[in-house]
């Protein structure tokens, strides 16, 4: 969770610094979502995010160095500097990217998720994405598919309360997103997205189903963000009251605490974790800003028809 709130703290600070053009969408207070989630994963299982998915590609195994490389479009990068911010993908690390259209991944996990079956491969696939995506008719179409077909596949909404500056109580007619799922006779559960445990939790048991061909999950994690919606949109929830409201459940100090009180870790231990995650942070950076811009010569190499 260090390693992606450090990240993303830099991202915006290179963005400000006219480091990369295009924008930055922030995971900054939902790494208990993307860090509990892909824990209850196997490393072969593919694993779909949206154009906020540098905490979830990082949580995933994804290198920072090689990330923030491809954010600031270096030959280094994930994607030669191709991809981008909103395009990262990893297929050593099964990460099958991001993705920059709001709900376009999922029919895409939902394919992902059917080449699985077909192929016996065993593996599970996992779709985050958020709650305006949830409203979209592609989400819809995937649910009943998945559901008919019994595809290994967990659907992740991220609720953090704002598609972009829309209140959920304005857009979405139900209490929780994860009633959706009853349409469809699949469970859909709703978790605290800021509690570690919970998600795991959650993600486990839908993993387990997935795999044993129980078909899929639709995973409500009601999380927060405190930053803007991008560097440069709208959404700006990160001052007064309800910034300080969500300061409170911040997913970081709150899973440290826990593990002090267990016992499970000292106090030089959580601030030897922040120093490495930090340092390793701005390595990556010096790592991007050292790093090569592409040369024209590969313009269309990895361009297919």
């Amino acid at each position: 969770m260090w390693r992606i709130r450090l990240f993303e703290e830099q991202a915006i600070r290179l963005y400000g610094e006219g480091y990369y053009r295009g924008s930055t969408h922030p995971y900054i207070g939902q790494e208990a979502t993307a860090v509990g989630a892909c824990a209850a994963l196997r490393p072969g299982d593919p694993v779909l995010a949206t154009y906020r998915g540098h905490g979830v590609c990082i949580a995933k195994g994804g290198d920072p160095k090689r990330m923030m490389a491809e954010i600031l479009g270096k030959a280094s990068g994930l994607c030669h500097g191709k991809g981008g911010s909103m395009h990262l993908a990893d297929a050593s690390i099964g990460f099958v990217g991001s993705n920059a259209v709001v709900a376009a991944l999922i029919p895409i996990a939902g394919g992902v998720s059917l080449a699985q079956q077909l192929n016996k491969t065993g593996a599970v696939v996992a779709c985050f994405f958020g709650d305006g995506a949830s409203c979209e008719g592609l989400f819809y179409e995937t649910c009943n598919m998945a559901a008919l077909w019994s595809l290994p596949l967990v659907l992740i909404v991220e609720n953090n309360e704002f598609a972009i500056s829309t209140p959920v109580s304005e857009s979405i007619s139900v209490r929780d997103i994860s009633q959706r799922a009853l349409g469809f006779g699949f469970p859909g559960v709703t978790v605290d997205g800021c509690d570690v445990f919970a998600v795991y939790d959650a993600m486990s048991a839908a993993v387990g189903r997935a795999r044993a061909g129980e078909g899929p999950t639709l995973i409500e994690a009601k999380t927060i963000r405190w930053t803007r919606h991008s560097a440069v949109s709208a959404g700006g929830y990160g001052a007064g009251k309800d910034g300080e409201r969500w300061r409170t459940v911040d997913p970081i100090p709150r899973y440290t605490q826990v593990l002090l009180d267990r016992r499970a870790l000292s106090t030089d231990e959580a601030t030897l974790i922040e120093r490495e995650a930090r340092d390793e942070i701005e390595r990556a950076v010096a790592f991007a800003i050292e790093s090569p811009m592409p040369s024209p010569e590969v313009l269309y190499d990895d361009v297919l028809a």
